[in-house]
């Protein structure tokens, strides 16, 4: 359900965009983009370990249950969005945090539900086939996104509903409360600063990489550092609170456990090499190579989903196998080889044409799924054996708060050196294309000191910029032909091509060598290690049961 709405929502942008009459061009529309599309994993982020806290108090299977009814509601909500424009925007971003609530009690407890269901020999493959099932909805998704978005924009959001309905209705008669919880105070002073820090430096992140008012970026704007350096100072204030409560949300001690700590640093170096790289691959692909093909940029959202598909059919492959396998033998070997194939795929991507051959760029991919697919279910694997049975919710939203904060992490520094990277080349290029079609000097010296962010994101959503931007008042009074080819399918990737490429190799090398950090921390993890509880720990698990 969740990753089905995710994958929709991708896809459908653009009809979402013209269904609030928002124009993607528009001052604002970076903004509202950027929260449509992080604000989501934001909430996950700074949620995440809360709810893990709580599934351990009050029960897993309770806050997980909960989290199909708020998913629903957010559902519901979207697809009732009543206005347009920027009131439209900030609706859509709202209710996709109350989605993103709902997500939060689900991914925080699923892993925990699982390790409690499974003995320490199956819960590899347990983890892969749930991970199989998340794949499964993206890949729907995508398809499902490209069709609704023609039938209606609504619609995106509709087809999501009977799922959580359904589920709803199954985890309720289904599911069954067989972990172990005990009761304990809330620690409201430990939740409150980690999320306001961790909220703090995901805000600043989110604006950093927006073009501010002298600047492509803005990095440097008194907000934006207020944001970071204040949440840094709030989170270092959350762990001086966490090692003196008697009852901390944010188990400490757990970093004491070598598998558990490698595990999450390994998941968010992860998270960050490949985070925002479905973007860069988006805006490849919609800006660049598929109108380059013959695709008009109406349909590019769609076909550029199903040219990633090889990605996800690699991990559908090895999610399963390498988590039975790390059953028997450990997550080391199976993680750090993940990690390494998919260093090789961004080395790979490094000295790939832009204007590819598809079987290339598939293989490519395809090599990269088998990495994630062999780093994925091993990995959770290995953090969730190492935990006490006790500590399995608040320590799955803790790997899972990682990951998810990898995720805007990635953003911020991919589109922070994607921007760098346009920003020395493209003005020059799209400055030299316009007035060799006879664009006066005046107009291109306008467009080519656009924010190199609008472009992307133009691309992102399938918009042709040179279309918006140029306006019927410069292309009518060019000769029809000219028009024309400003306009075309080829003008606007063509001349984005080398700029882009130059942005993109920088991107790729970062991401290269985060893998390649990955590939060591996981390997640094040591051999396979299950947490077995001491005489002392298990009494008052024993009483728990007999209590129940």
């Amino acid at each position: 359900m969740v990753a089905l709405d995710g994958s929709c929502v991708m896809i459908a942008l653009p009809a979402i965009f013209r269904g609030i009459n928002l124009n993607p061009l528009g001052p604002e529309s970076s903004a509202y983009l950027l929260w449509i599309l992080t604000g989501y994993t934001l909430v996950l982020a700074v949620l995440m370990v809360t709810l893990g806290r709580i599934g351990d108090m009050v029960g897993r299977v309770r806050m997980y249950n909960l989290g199909f009814v708020i998913f629903s509601v957010g559902s519901i909500l979207l697809s009732l969005t009543w206005s347009t424009g920027s009131a439209g925007a900030i609706e859509l971003i709202i209710f996709r945090a109350v989605q993103a609530l709902g997500g939060a009690c689900l991914f925080a407890n699923s892993m925990a539900i699982l390790t409690d269901a499974f003995p320490p020999n199956q819960r590899g493959l347990a983890i892969g086939i749930n991970q199989v099932s998340f794949i499964g909805g993206t890949l729907i998704g995508i398809v499902a996104g490209g069709l609704l978005a023609e039938v209606g924009w609504r619609w995106v959001f509709r087809a999501s509903i009977p799922v959580a309905v359904a589920g709803t209705i199954w985890a309720y008669l289904q599911l069954r409360e067989i972990g172990i919880h005990k009761n304990a105070r809330i620690d409201w002073l430990g939740n409150l600063t980690f999320a306001a820090g961790l909220t703090m430096i995901l805000i600043g992140i989110t604006y950093g990489i927006q073009p501010s008012s002298h600047a492509n970026t803005s990095w440097d704007t008194p907000f934006v550092l207020s944001m970071l350096l204040g949440g840094a100072a709030v989170l270092v204030l959350f762990v001086i609170i966490e090692q003196h409560v008697k009852e901390p949300m944010f188990r400490i001690d757990l970093f004491r456990i070598r598998a558990f700590t490698t595990g999450s640093f390994a998941g968010l170096l992860a998270a960050m090499s490949s985070g925002g790289l479905q973007f860069m691959v988006s805006v490849w692909l919609q800006g660049i190579w598929l109108p380059l093909h013959g695709y008009n940029f109406e349909v590019t959202p769609l076909w550029a989903g199903i040219c990633m598909l090889p990605q996800a059919a690699g991990f559908l492959i090895t999610g399963p196998i390498s988590g039975y396998l790390s059953d028997r033998f450990g997550a080391r070997l199976f993680a750090t080889g993940g990690m390494l194939l998919v260093a090789i795929g961004f080395a790979l991507f490094i000295v790939l044409p832009i204007n590819f051959i598809y079987w290339q760029f598939a293989l490519i991919l395809l090599l990269m799924g088998i990495g994630n697919g062999l780093f994925g279910s091993p990995n959770n694997a290995a953090v969730m054996n190492s935990l006490p049975a006790e500590c399995r919710g608040v320590g799955s939203g803790m790997r899972a708060a990682f990951w998810n904060s990898g995720q805007p992490l990635s953003n911020g520094v991919f589109f922070s050196l994607m921007t760098v990277g346009l920003a020395v080349t493209l003005p020059l290029a799209i400055y030299s294309g316009l007035t060799q079609n006879g664009v006066p000097a005046a107009t291109a010296t306008q467009l080519a000191h656009q924010p190199p962010m609008g472009y992307l994101f133009a691309a992102l959503l399938g918009y042709n910029p040179m279309s918006t931007l140029l306006g019927p008042q410069v292309l009518n009074s060019l000769p029809a032909t000219t028009a024309g080819q400003l306009t075309s399918r080829s003008f606007f990737p063509q001349i984005i091509s080398a700029p882009f490429r130059r942005g993109l190799t920088t991107v790729l090398i970062f991401s290269l060598v985060v893998c390649l950090t990955a590939a060591a921390v996981s390997w640094v993890r040591g051999k396979k290690y299950i947490y077995e509880q001491t005489p002392q720990e298990k009494a008052p698990e024993n009483s728990a049961k007999t209590q129940k």
